[in-house]
């Protein structure tokens, strides 16, 4: 049964940032189990897609083409004037389910008035919220609390990435049966496998956007330590994001197929996130690679240390750069880890395997709607 789906994204699109590729591996995963998949984003993106998605725009704000995440007067109003896209979209297209994708998706699938919705949660409010702001993060932190409680309980279904966010999401009301752990599909066949090179010292590598819960000044930091030992130590960037950054050789990265390129390079991936409630995708693209990577606990979803990676405790300066030093000088143990990684998202997060849970659950929510 082939059904007609839209994803509703509220955010630019394409970026090769974390949240859209998150949308785009599920979307691919969904369409290779012969679905009609539409996308409703904003109406700007960084590059043409090249997966020839049905993507509907909705109207821009003149001038507007910002990337980063975050709260913004200017995405409240994007978010407000995609309502009326998603009506029509659904209305054209016959679209029988809506993937409401993060908190903005959520909102905006509300607005439109359509049903079914399954609501694709990224993260907890209540977690990421206080970090855009400066002040009031307690504020700002009841105020996540508060939308986690009232929003995802709205939607027929939540698909959450990880059993943390699904147990966070059931103490704030949410009922059992709705909610569903699905990680996020990667195709690891579409990454080439990173060269290790036991003849010279590996750089730290980190991709992603430079936002403050990424927690950046805490590897710059742990850079600092490891320079001690390592004065030589090189510290590469990869983002979207055009800015220079005292200590790091900054890559800018305007295409998932440029991603690509540099995860292929002999690195090793540092994950200084302590924020717990969302899935990091570079840390799944580094996996699929083969890359090795070190961790901060709360974001090291799929790692078991010394396995598949290193993980250490959340902003331990000593332990993270030790970890780093260890896999630089060690490019037997680079490799080790970083095959288990792969094989890691071979297992786990195959597209296949999520496509088909993903299909499942469209087709109970239509039996719901039916019945």
């Amino acid at each position: 049964m082939s059904l007609k789906i839209a994803f509703v994204a509220g955010c630019p699109y394409p970026v090769p940032q974390g949240s859209q590729a998150f949308i785009r591996e599920n979307a691919l995963a969904l369409r290779k189990r012969g679905h009609e998949i539409h996308l409703i984003v904003y109406g700007y993106g960084t590059n043409h897609s090249t997966d020839n998605f049905q993507i509907h725009r909705g109207p821009n704000i003149p001038g507007e083409n910002r990337t980063s995440a975050g709260p913004s007067i200017k995405k409240i109003w994007l978010d407000l004037l995609m309502v009326k896209t998603v009506q029509r979209v659904c209305r054209e297209r016959n679209i029988q389910i809506l993937f409401a994708h993060n908190y903005e998706g959520l909102i905006i699938a509300l607005m439109s008035g359509f049903r079914p919705i399954i609501y694709h949660a990224h993260n907890a409010m209540s977690d990421e919220l206080p970090y855009y702001f400066n002040r009031g993060k307690e504020f700002f932190h009841l105020l996540g609390r508060y939308m986690d409680r009232k929003f995802p309980q709205k939607a027929d279904y939540i698909i959450t990435p990880h059993e943390r966010l699904g147990a966070n999401l059931l103490l704030k009301g949410i009922k059992k049966e709705k909610l569903r752990i699905i990680p996020p599909p990667v195709d690891a066949d579409s990454f080439p496998i990173s060269q290790i090179k036991k003849d010279t010292l590996p750089p730290i590598l980190y991709t992603g956007n430079l936002d403050q819960y990424q927690n950046l000044d805490f590897l710059f930091r742990v850079i600092e330590r490891v320079r001690k030992e390592i004065p030589e130590t090189r510290l590469i960037i990869g983002t979207f994001e055009k800015q220079k950054i005292q200590g790091a050789e900054v890559v800018h990265i305007g295409t998932f197929d440029s991603l690509k390129k540099l995860l292929e390079e002999d690195s090793i991936m540092a994950i200084p996130r302590v924020s717990w409630s969302g899935y990091p995708i570079k840390l799944l693209n580094a996996m699929a690679s083969g890359k090795p990577a070190v961790c901060c606990e709360s974001s090291a979803y799929g790692i078991k240390n010394g396995v598949n990676g290193m993980v250490v405790a959340d902003n331990d300066v000593e332990s993270f750069a030790q970890s780093l030093i260890t896999l630089m000088r060690t490019p037997s143990l680079r490799e080790e880890l970083g095959k288990n990684a792969r094989n890691t998202i071979q297992t786990q997060h195959n597209p296949e395997i999520i496509g088909k849970a993903l299909e499942d659950l469209c087709l109970s929510c239509i039996q719901k709607q039916l019945t």
